[in-house]
């Protein structure tokens, strides 16, 4: 039960559900209590400390972190005192073992988000190769996908890596998310993967990862529909750029509504926007200057100037298309 409750819980942190994570630490640690091993009740009390630290409650996470050095160092890192955390890490790290390839991977991630907290990702980076390569030896290849996904993520923030380097990265992860039995876990890695990516201009993978994303949503809660929106949305967008301009106008269409079901205008107002520019593009600019007056309205309606100025550009090109100068004119004075 405890093994259990633990893998739930780093499952629900991976993917961003921190009270769930909580809940299922803290159960564990009171189960614990029954057991005569002091290690495995401590290490309870370090994945709930480490849980708090993580939802951004590192003082309540202190108390179950005073046992380690590492334990001292995460409570630091959520602190905000980035040197003295990578102080505590990198004692535990010199001291780690090849038999502790988890507890060593542990450490590379705490010490990654301490360099994100001081602002230099490429450290971060290779901090989170390192955790992937332990975890991977630590046969825990859900943790290795995870630190792979946050490693080019760093990667792509540093600017010092090459695109073949992130790639190859981004390709490690999408392998090993076919060993992962976690279907949630599964979709958010795929569409972080797109993301990756995305940034790097491989719109082709992009836009199969986040089908395989999309495939995966379950579409009952409404984090998961708020999920589902925005795959819908990115989708659109990556058959934008392949210039698959008919394919994208479904996808479009499915982000626009879902996202306006959701109350989401702002989104819904790019959508519209993509919308529009698919439109424009397969020269049905009537189309186009409908899904531009839906952009602007919502732009409007969520305060977004940018989404507002580039509505209203996109309308004057659309009026200018459909014979009417005038009116192109007028809208493009607005944007300006």
């Amino acid at each position: 039960a405890i093994e259990g409750l633990t893998r739930a819980g780093h499952r629900a942190l991976a993917l961003g559900a921190g009270r769930e994570a909580v809940g299922c630490f803290r159960k564990a640690l009171l189960l614990s209590r029954d057991t005569v091993s002091p290690q495995l009740h401590r290490a309870c009390a370090f994945n709930l400390g480490a849980a708090y630290v993580e939802t951004g409650k590192p003082k309540k996470g202190l108390e179950f972190l005073l046992h380690l050095s590492f334990n001292v160092g995460a409570a630091h890192e959520g602190l905000q005192d980035f040197p003295k955390a990578l102080e505590c890490f990198e004692k535990v790290g010199s001291h780690a073992s090849a038999a502790q390839a988890g507890g060593r991977a542990g450490t590379c991630v705490q010490m990654g988000c301490c360099y994100l907290g001081m602002r230099e990702p490429a450290r971060a980076a290779r901090c989170f190769l390192d955790a992937a390569q332990s975890y991977a030896a630590a046969e825990s290849p859900e943790a290795a996908a995870v630190a792979l996904s946050r490693a080019s993520g760093s990667m792509l923030q540093s600017r010092r890596f090459r695109a073949a380097e992130i790639a190859r990265v981004l390709a490690r992860c999408r392998s090993l998310c076919e060993t992962i039995p976690d279907p949630a876990l599964r979709g958010k890695l795929y569409n972080d993967i797109g993301l990756g990516y995305s940034q790097l201009h491989i719109f082709s993978l992009a836009a199969e990862s986040f089908e395989r994303a999309l495939g995966l949503c379950g579409g009952e809660p409404e984090r998961d529909r708020r999920r589902e929106a925005a795959l819908l949305q990115n989708l659109g967008a990556a058959h934008n750029a392949l210039r698959s301009f008919g394919t994208a106008l479904g996808w479009h269409r499915a982000a626009a509504a879902l996202h306006g079901a959701l109350g989401n205008r702002r989104a819904q107002g790019q959508c519209f926007g993509n919308l529009a520019y698919a439109c424009s593009q397969l020269g049905n600019h009537g189309a186009a200057a409908e899904s531009y007056l839906h952009a602007l309205q919502a732009f409007r309606d969520s305060g977004d100037l940018q989404g507002q100025w580039q509505a209203c550009e996109g309308l004057g090109a659309a009026c200018f298309h459909l014979g009417d100068p005038q009116k192109a004119i007028g809208h493009y004075q607005e944007a300006l």
